[in-house]
């Protein structure tokens, strides 16, 4: 199977302060990948060099084997990929449906032939937004304002989906409802999955592969299923 992405040693800066060293990694298209780490190691960092907020340093970033080390945000979202992140940045004064909406921006990608409008796969994923399409998103709780966001970077179609602590102050049964659709979106429509965690029991239960950061480095990667959880939790936790 080709890779979806790959990269080769990316190193990225704040200033001139580094805090990404020679990060390299595949991904394939359907797969599912934590990263982990405690806070301040990178993980974010590390994602938002991937959807190109923050430009990388050293090295290159290959998209069906073009590069794309140097493309804009928008760009990256127009090619498929979409990005959840952490705090969700949804618009607050604008109804779910316009939220949803927003994510359709994604689809002016070239060659795009499909009717740009929110699938319906979204509110099939969460049931919940249909039931509260036409409320303001700022009103909503954490785990709704979750699944919108979850849902508007979905409406752009992505062939790579990138969340930033996707379970951080959600109640446990909508982390649930968030994972079974996670899962479905893998499976049904083959999108490959990176998340930045903190919550090893989801990452673990999610992810088939995993990659734990330190200090800018990936320093230990494997697979959940080969792996257990304990190998890595004095990695992650406090």
């Amino acid at each position: 199977m080709t890779d979806l992405m790959n990269l080769r040693s990316v190193s990225a800066a704040y200033g001139k302060g580094q805090v990404l060293w020679d990060v390299a990694f595949d991904l394939k298209a359907g797969d599912a990948i934590t990263v982990l780490g405690r806070n301040g190691v990178g993980k974010t960092t590390l994602i938002r060099t991937i959807m190109g907020q923050l430009a990388a340093s050293e090295g290159h970033i290959y998209w069906h084997g073009d590069e794309i080390t140097e493309m804009r945000p928008h760009q990256r979202s127009r090619i498929g990929i979409g990005f959840v992140p952490q705090g969700r940045h949804i618009f607050p004064h604008l109804t779910v449906r316009e939220n949803l909406e927003v994510g359709l921006s994604a689809l002016a990608r070239k060659g795009f032939k499909g009717p740009k409008a929110v699938p319906e796969m979204v509110f099939d994923l969460f049931p919940k937004l249909t039931q509260i399409a036409g409320r303001k998103a700022g009103v909503l709780s954490g785990g709704e304002q979750q699944q919108l966001a979850i849902g508007r970077a979905l409406a752009g179609q992505p062939q790579l989906l990138l969340l930033d602590e996707p379970t951080e102050g959600i109640q446990p049964n909508i982390v649930q409802q968030i994972e079974d659709a996670l899962r479905r979106v893998r499976t049904e429509l083959n999108v490959a999955i990176l998340i930045v965690e903190q919550n090893l029991d989801f990452a673990w239960s999610f992810a088939d592969r995993y990659l734990v950061m330190q200090r800018g480095r990936i320093v230990k990667e494997g697979r959940t299923a080969q792996d257990s959880a304990d190998t890595v939790a004095h990695l992650v936790h406090v």
